[in-house]
């Protein structure tokens, strides 16, 4: 949510509930306007398989999978989210699903206890592509 409201907003907010959001918003990229729709997920609700689960998979045309570099829970969920993703958008389609992962908290190196190479490791062998960012930055 964070990395959400950072996007939309350009401000920070440290503090979230556990509630799902979706948001539009408009942006110019190339001199294109392009409306985004995001689906905001907590993960305490995404750790949920299932109809709803597999609404928001089919829902998206692209995914950002967002984990704290302070939680390896949230880091090791990753493949498994990444293999549901691409079992139900892919069989569907020949294209492949465009999936980034991204470790958040990078301001808090300090509490480190996934490194930026496992996270880079990870997206390689799942052909996603990988960042690690600060919404508090």
């Amino acid at each position: 949510a964070a990395l959400t409201v950072r996007f939309l907003t350009r401000r920070f907010i440290g503090e979230y509930g556990a509630m799902e959001f979706i948001y539009s918003h408009n942006l110019t990229v190339d001199g294109r306007e392009i409306l985004f729709h995001i689906w905001d997920v907590p993960n305490s609700q995404q750790a949920e398989e299932g109809s709803s689960e597999e609404k928001r998979i089919q829902w998206a045309d692209s995914f950002v999978l967002v984990y704290s570099i302070c939680d390896r829970a949230s880091f090791n969920i990753l493949p498994l989210k990444i293999q549901f993703i691409k079992a139900a958008k892919e069989g569907q389609s020949q294209e492949k699903v465009p999936i980034v992962i991204v470790g958040n908290k990078r301001d808090l190196h300090h509490q480190r206890v996934v490194s930026s190479e496992e996270g880079r490791l990870l997206a390689l062998s799942l052909d996603c592509g990988f960042y690690e960012v600060s919404a508090a930055e």
